[in-house]
């Protein structure tokens, strides 16, 4: 009987050998699993899904504990804070040295006419020089503090950026809808930054795995469009070849007998777009290449 029922399954698998047929593989639909991971480690305070949950994209998959992140931002915006009453303090510092400047030079020029009139000696515009170029000094600095003082503030800047950052991936959204495949953290362990928490399986888009004989890889390309049917659609679904094996393989052991194993066959996937997820995840079907 165990004989009988490999026989079938091998004649259904190489059905493309005769007759009007001989176009029509069969496979299973795959869908594109995709593992969400944690962008930062810590312990997980709750584990929103459960394996075989259907989930939208969005939906919270997980959320991480953020109470020290939070606080790291309590203390960054209190810098900001003392940052900007220096900045102030800087910032006056620096008008009020170039006022004293813009006086000094003033001043400056004006005994140099003297001195050049002989209406006044040399003393006196040496010793403007010296005021003008204490001026000209604390103006320098205060200026360089205040440039400082700005550094200073695109640092805290990014650091804000940063900490936001980091808070909202303390909530795992999915990328994707799809349903829960595997989960692999419960409530209250400790995760590392990049682990996967859950794979997601989703639907919109599904490959099926079809094997071709030698002979067949003339009549097939990429993107060349396929026919797909299944058991309870009334009708066939479109795909596209989206990848055709640069080499060749033994046909899968799991459905051949001891003579068809040494078989040699190329692998094709067939993309299909499945927008309302009526082709399932495993779900066998039939490719007609047009």
């Amino acid at each position: 009987m165990k004989k009988w029922i490999v026989l079938i399954v091998v004649a259904v698998f190489f059905s493309c050998s005769n007759g009007d047929d001989e176009k029509t593989y069969t496979g299973i639909i795959e869908g594109i699993a995709v593992k969400i991971p944690a962008l930062i480690g810590g312990k997980i305070n709750h584990m929103a899904v459960q394996v075989g949950d259907q989930i939208e994209e969005g939906a919270v998959i997980a959320q991480i504990d953020s109470i020290e992140l939070a606080l790291q931002l309590q203390q960054v915006k209190a810098q900001v804070l003392e940052l900007e009453a220096q900045r102030a303090i800087s910032l006056s510092n620096l008008k009020r040295a170039e006022t004293d400047l813009n006086y000094a030079a003033e001043r400056r020029e004006r005994v140099s006419k003297l001195v050049a009139q002989n209406s006044a000696p040399q003393q006196n515009l040496d010793d403007v020089d010296n005021i003008y170029n204490k001026a000209k000094t604390g103006r320098d600095m205060a200026a360089q503090q205040l440039t400082a003082l700005q550094a200073k503030q695109a640092q805290l800047d990014a650091q804000l950026q940063l900490l936001h950052k980091k808070l909202s991936d303390t909530t795992v959204l999915s990328p994707v809808s799809g349903f829960v495949s595997s989960k692999y953290f419960e409530n209250g362990e400790a995760v590392m930054p990049l682990a996967p928490l859950v794979e997601v399986v989703h639907l919109s888009t599904v490959n099926v795995k079809i094997y071709l004989s030698a002979q067949m890889l003339p009549v097939v390309k990429l993107n060349q469009a396929v026919s797909v049917r299944a058991d309870g659609l009334t009708e066939a679904m479109q795909g596209r070849i989206s990848w055709v094996s640069p080499k060749s393989e033994f046909s899968p052991k799991s459905i051949l007998t001891p003579e068809t194993r040494a078989s040699l066959v190329y692998a094709v996937e067939v993309e299909i777009d499945n927008p309302d997820a009526v082709l399932k995840h495993g779900m066998p079907v039939e490719v007609i290449l047009d």
